[in-house]
């Protein structure tokens, strides 16, 4: 047998042998400290001009999320993942509660209530969950490893991830909830479920949206908020209203393309002029984009891909 290029951290990290501090699979910590880095730079970058007086208030928030997630990181690197599938049940559990008290105690931003003020930091509970439903839905599939092919399986699977997505839309937050259903398709695919379930499932996910966009609106029934219609218009069609629903989506891809192959850097107009609102959140590829062109696009997806 080879020796691994790695030495003593790769070993330690499968069998537990060596330094404690060495336990950790070497091209994970690249791509984290690559991806921090790269987060940080780029906040700096779009946000210098956000708020007069304090041009580094992003940089220093980022800063700090990012030393306690690595703080965090090496804490769960300790522990025994296979522990995980014996706590699914409390996990799952858990995950639902986090959702739910966001109903009673949530602090309501542009007409949604979808995070618990802390204080010092927003905590919205249902980006945890999405990590916990990856661990319980796992945890789910494996015990029953000899039945992945039977409907029953599948069913069970998508109705744990249903329940937590519906309440994560009830806040209303879709985006989420459809990332939740992303998840479960995710894992059913990775557990290897035939393909006529997921032919069923897309059968009854087709009749799903053709009754809340098209059937539930003609009966005058709002299963939707308007904006959320806005949203997922703008998301199947972003050049329909590019001046509307469609402006994030159309200023997103007019930054990436006026980026070329190595970007604009402090000529990032996009960015700079504010053309792109949400430039530092949800939009934030757009700045890596046009700021650092194709080869720092194509950097974030590679550590992204490690």
């Amino acid at each position: 047998m080879h020796a691994s290029p790695y030495g003593t951290s790769v070993k330690g990290f499968r069998d537990g042998a060596g330094p404690r501090f060495v336990r950790m699979d070497p091209l994970l910590v690249v791509a984290t400290l690559g991806l921090l880095a790269c987060s940080i730079y780029t906040i700096a970058s779009a946000t210098s001009g956000d708020i007069e007086g304090d041009p580094n208030f992003y940089v220093f928030r980022q800063a700090i999320y990012a030393g306690v997630g690595l703080i965090l990181m090496f804490i769960l690197s300790r522990v025994d993942y296979s522990r995980f599938r014996e706590w699914r049940a409390g996990l799952y559990v858990g995950m639902l509660a986090a959702i739910v008290v966001v109903f009673a105690v949530g602090s309501a931003a542009r007409g949604s209530r979808r995070a618990i003020d802390l204080g010092f930091f927003s905590l919205q509970t249902s980006e945890l969950g999405k990590v916990l439903l990856i661990l319980t839905l796992s945890a789910f599939a494996v015990d029953r490893i000899r039945r992945l092919g039977d409907r029953e399986t599948t069913s069970r699977l998508v109705l744990l991830a249903l329940l937590p997505a519906m309440l994560v839309v009830a806040q209303p937050d879709l985006g989420s909830g459809l990332v939740y259903i992303a998840i479960c398709t995710a894992v059913l695919f990775v557990a290897g479920t035939k393909w006529t379930h997921f032919a069923a499932l897309g059968a009854l996910a087709t009749a799903a949206l053709v009754v809340v966009l098209v059937a539930a609106p003609a009966a005058g029934v709002e299963v939707l908020k308007p904006y959320q219609m806005d949203r997922l218009t703008a998301f199947v069609n972003p050049t329909e209203n590019p001046a509307k629903q469609g402006y994030q989506q159309a200023q997103s891809l007019v930054a990436i393309g006026a980026g070329g192959k190595t970007g604009r850097g402090d000529a990032a107009t996009q960015t700079k002029l504010d053309f792109l609102p949400e430039h530092h959140t949800d939009f934030i590829f757009s700045v890596v984009g046009e700021e650092f062109g194709f080869m720092g696009a194509a950097l974030v997806l590679s550590l992204f891909a490690l």
